[in-house]
């Protein structure tokens, strides 16, 4: 009989159970694959409170003490370096001067740098581009391909830990005191609280509950450049297109006055672009993305296919910001992540034993550890 089981072991569900353990619970974590597919290790690795809006900027500042935490016994990539929000234009550069003043009052570090100052600390950066930038020196980034499988390899050092992969739940019973699981090989398995953290198993437990839902399926575009081993991008770096799209800035006085001169035609308008670069420990750098949405009842909608059109814009613009030896393409993908169109996440409480805990959209790598410790406290009433 376990305390906690947790199913979905990507970075929301295990970091449920990493709360879990922390509290002295014995956690059975499942996952349906060999290991992790989905978000968790489909995105950049970029930790950024500094996007958000108050509530879930607060969680992000958590989650940064969480994973600095972690790091400090065992390695899972978390690297403080920073973010830049690049400004191009004099509309983000008020955005940002803006953003600076509001990060003030939340006493939340951030710093104005002029473009001399941004090009001193990112050499490759074009001069015609950079108008000025807001560094936040709190926040970190990682390598998400390897993050979660040593998260992972941490909380199986826990003698209270079990983790079960290439398990995949198809039926909970609440009708006793316990919830009974059972897998898809008829194993069954007792705990008295579970945590449902993955959208797909969402939809094979509780179909009526998912397609009732206001949840929609998002699909992003991104690629990987091969290794510009001769330049150096510290930390994560966004752009002006993301001063124009992330949620922090709409607190900004004359954010939709700008927004409003927008040209709603443009090519990043229909895909949902805003470039966002991140260098690896290669050398190699990943840029994107792009963004398509579906009702979850209609998720077929998304394709598979990797748009070229779309490649080539994200090359075109990438010129225009960095000064890079090797354009060239290593590798590119997609990723799917859930999202409530009306909500900030997805919570659903049956009969006070299954958590249904997802669709929290593309904050899970920089919010999901302080998220998941707060309806941790919740579902066991702490």
């Amino acid at each position: 009989m376990y305390d906690l089981a947790v199913i979905g072991g990507g970075i929301l569900g295990t970091f449920h159970a990493y709360h879990a353990l922390q509290m002295g619970l014995t956690v059975a974590l499942f996952e349906k694959n060999k290991e992790p597919q989905g978000a968790t290790v489909r995105n950049f690795g970029q930790i950024v409170p500094s996007g958000m809006n108050p509530k879930w900027q607060a969680l992000g500042r958590q989650s940064l003490a969480i994973y600095q935490a972690i790091q400090q016994q065992f390695n899972i990539s978390i690297v403080k370096n920073g973010s830049i929000y690049l400004a191009s234009n004099a509309q983000e550069v008020q955005l940002i001067e803006e953003l600076h003043q509001i990060n003030k009052a939340n006493d939340y570090p951030s710093e104005l740098l002029t473009a001399e100052a941004c090009l001193k600390k990112y050499p490759a950066l074009r001069k015609d581009y950079c108008r000025a930038g807001l560094f936040f020196p709190d926040e970190l980034s990682a390598d998400p391909r390897y993050m979660i499988h040593q998260i992972q390899t941490y909380l199986r050092q826990n003698p209270r830990f079990t983790h079960f992969t290439q398990t995949l739940i198809t039926q909970i019973d609440t009708q006793t005191n316990a919830c009974k699981l059972t897998d898809h090989l008829k194993k069954t398995y007792q705990a008295q609280k579970v945590a449902l953290c993955c959208g797909s198993e969402f939809e094979l437990l509780y179909p009526h509950l998912f397609y009732q839902s206001d949840m929609e399926v998002v699909k992003l575009q991104m690629l990987r450049l091969q290794p510009n081993t001769s330049v150096k991008l510290p930390g994560n770096i966004l752009t002006g297109l993301t001063i124009r799209r992330y949620e922090s800035f709409q607190q900004c006085p004359s954010y939709q006055a700008i927004k409003a001169t927008e040209n709603p035609q443009a090519y990043h308008k229909k895909w949902g672009i805003h470039l966002l670069f991140k260098q690896e420990a290669d050398g190699s750098i990943i840029v994107g993305d792009s963004h398509e949405y579906a009702d979850a009842q209609h998720k077929d909608q998304l394709d598979f296919f990797i748009r070229d059109d779309i490649n080539r814009y994200f090359i075109e613009e990438t010129k225009k910001i960095l000064n890079l030896p090797n354009l060239q393409i290593q590798t590119q993908w997609a990723g799917f992540y859930a999202q409530g169109k009306n909500t900030d996440i997805f919570y659903h409480n049956l009969h006070d034993k299954v958590h249904i805990t997802t669709a929290i959209g593309g904050k899970g790598m920089t919010a999901g550890p302080g998220f998941a410790l707060q309806n941790i406290k919740t579902i066991f009433n702490q």
